[in-house]
Order: structure tokens, then C-alpha cells, then sequence
């Protein structure tokens, strides 16, 4: 009976560490407040930082998100970027991202890619001056941004 009794308490001091650490990454990621709801029914952001939650509840080395922030609204982009760049430094992130903003946002090493051959590589400010980027990836709009 004892040993019945020693599993039935060690399943529960499990069950309350694992309900523990997935409260705590709801929280991390901003979901606490819609901990008991059914993930189909959260917003698109939301299940996107669910996403992010689950991936770290196996506490990586390395985290690889394509595309974080595609179909996203102005607001979840922003909430997805500022999700992101709490994350501990400790963690590698290799991010594939279109949205050029939100690469010199969150980066501290940009790799431009066209059709797999690297166009330029380096810190956000040097990738940014880079004229290729500027020409093909930022438009005239953005370069005028920087001049002024």
C-alpha cells in the first residue's frame, strides 16, 4: 500500500511542477489571463505566442521561428516583437523573417538571403546602409527615412 500511496504523490508533485511551468510560460508569453480558454478559440496572435510557449517548454538551446509575425496585424506584430525581444539572451534565436522592420528590430546579426546566395551579412546598422538592401529590400521610401 505504501508504494501505491509514494507513486500517487510523486504523479501529483509532478502534476502541480508541470501545471507550474506551463502557468508560468502562459504567463511569459502573455496568455494568463486566457489560461482556461480552448487554443482554437484565442486570436491569431495568441495562438502564435502559445506557439512560442510550447517550443520553450522544451527548453531549447536554440529557438528557430520562421516567419514569427506573417499574417499578423500592426498590433500582434508588435506584440509578437516585443514577445521575442524579452526572451533570455541566454536562448540563440534564428529567426527567417520578411518583415524587414521587424529583423532590425529584434537582431543582433542580419544574414540577407535572394534566392539562397547571402546578399550581405552583419549587424543591423551595416545591413541597413548596405545599397543592395536599401535598393531591393528597404525602397526609396525607407532610405529617404534614414537620410533625414
Amino acid at each position: 500500500h505504501h508504494g501505491v500511496a509514494r507513486q500517487l504523490f510523486r504523479a501529483a508533485v509532478t502534476f502541480e511542477a508541470v501545471t507550474a511551468s506551463a502557468v508560468g510560460l502562459l504567463r511569459l508569453v502573455g496568455l494568463a489571463t486566457v489560461e482556461n480558454q480552448v487554443a482554437s478559440t484565442l486570436a491569431y496572435g495568441q495562438q502564435r505566442a502559445l506557439e512560442v510557449a510550447l517550443a520553450l517548454a522544451t527548453e531549447p538551446q536554440v529557438l528557430l521561428l520562421d516567419e514569427p509575425t506573417a499574417g499578423m496585424s500592426t498590433a500582434e506584430t508588435k506584440d509578437m516583437v516585443a514577445l521575442i525581444g524579452m526572451l533570455p539572451r541566454s536562448l540563440t534565436l534564428l529567426i527567417v523573417e520578411h518583415d524587414m522592420d521587424v529583423v532590425f528590430r529584434l537582431a543582433d546579426r542580419v544574414t540577407v538571403l535572394h534566392y539562397g546566395q547571402v546578399v550581405t551579412e552583419g549587424a543591423p546598422d551595416e545591413v541597413r546602409a548596405d545599397p543592395t538592401v536599401q535598393a531591393n529590400y528597404l525602397g526609396a521610401d525607407n532610405m529617404r527615412k534614414q537620410t533625414t
